[in-house]
Formats: C-alpha cells, structure tokens, sequence
C-alpha cells in the first residue's frame, strides 16, 4: 500500500518573525508566543509540546508531554522517573523540547539539558493533581510491559482503597524535570517556504546570541 502526499501543500503567510522584534532574552520571546497561542482559538493545547530523548538503546523516541511551568532557568514538565522518557534521560540529559502551533504557522525547537527538580517542588505540583491523577501515578509502572488491562484496573482499585479517606502522597518515583536550555530557536511560516528562522544560542557569559538561519 503507498499513498503519494506529494501534492499537499499549504501557503504559510500569517505573521513573520524579524530580529528588530526579538528580545535579548528568549524566554521574553517564548512567553509572548506561548501568551498568544494559549489565547488562541486556533491552538489546543498550548501547552503540549514533544520531548525527544536517546536511550541506552542508541535511538531517539519522541513523544508529547505537556509543559507545566516555564521560568528563566527552563522549562518544567512531570513524569514517572522509571518510566522509559525518565530512565533515557537518566542515560543521557541531552533533550529536545519542541511546540508546533498549526493555526498560527508556527514552531519553537529548545536544545538542552534535563534534571530532576527540587522534591519540595515536586510536592507542591503533586498536592495540585485530582485525586484521580495522583492514584494513577501509584498505579501504572510506566511504560512496563503489562498483561492486560484488567491488571491497571485492579492496580488502580487497590490504591484507591489503600488511600479512601485519606491524603494521597506524591509516589518516590515521580516527580518534575527542568530543561536549561541551550538553544531556542523560534520558526515562523512565511510564503515560498522563506521560513522565518531566528535561533538563539547560550554563550559562557550566559548571555544569547541570536541568528537567523535560512528556512
């Protein structure tokens, strides 16, 4: 079976991204983007980006989290640390982050470098989840190989009655990741498929240069 996509095309012409616009700071950037794609009727979840790791297997896989805070010092999102995201990151900190806003043309690609957030940060989100989310992270060996469904079902009744009325406690093996960035480069469609490609890259003085780079 094959299906010839050489035909689609699509004009990209909505906004364009000139350094005269761009801040010292990226993140200054970031947060204006991310303001106006949250805000936007186009844009589903702002917050769902793709994180791509390398296992101890040699491969990068990539798959969609969702990013929970953003700050000067990078970009925070939670998981199971044995889940199979949390041991390559172990393996290897060296992430991708990326967002791809469709409607608004756009995509934000960040170069950096995962680790563990303090536990206490890890608390005050955890405390922040429903109940129901909190049984799932005691529930689900994350990406384990399980025998059916039937067995997270009964995983999730067995905590479900270990914690009925009482606190849920934030699980040892779960908790936030905090990517620095290295590089952050932001893309804007443009017709003709002249991109607008502006890339920020972090020097030793922990100040950034900004280039454009060619679509």
């Amino acid at each position: 079976m094959s299906h010839d996509l050489s035909d689609y095309r699509k004009s990209y012409d909505k906004f364009e991204l000139l350094e005269t616009n761009c801040p010292d700071n990226p993140i200054e950037l970031f947060r204006d983007w991310f303001l106006n794609a949250d805000e936007s009727e186009m844009v589903d979840e702002a917050n769902a980006m793709n994180i791509a790791t390398i296992g101890n297997d040699g491969f990068p896989k990539n798959r969609v989290v969702l990013l929970k805070k953003y700050t000067h010092e990078g970009f925070i999102f939670y998981t199971n640390y044995n889940s199979e995201k949390g041991k390559a990151i172990s393996y290897n900190n060296h992430v991708c982050l990326s967002f791809f806003w469709p409607g608004l043309e756009q995509q934000i690609i960040i170069k950096g470098t995962a680790k563990k957030i303090a536990d206490n940060l890890s608390d005050g989100y955890f405390e922040s989840r429903p109940d129901g989310s909190k049984l799932g992270a005691w529930a689900s060996n994350q990406s384990e190989v399980v025998p059916n469904k039937e067995t997270l079902i009964d995983n999730l009744e067995k905590y479900e009655k270990k914690y009925q009325n009482t606190e849920i406690p934030r699980p040892p093996h779960w908790g936030g990741f905090i990517v620095n960035p290295i590089s952050i480069e932001f893309w804007q469609g443009r017709p003709n498929r002249m991109h607008d490609r502006i890339r920020y890259s972090l020097q030793k003085d922990f100040s950034w240069k900004i280039e454009r780079l060619a679509p």
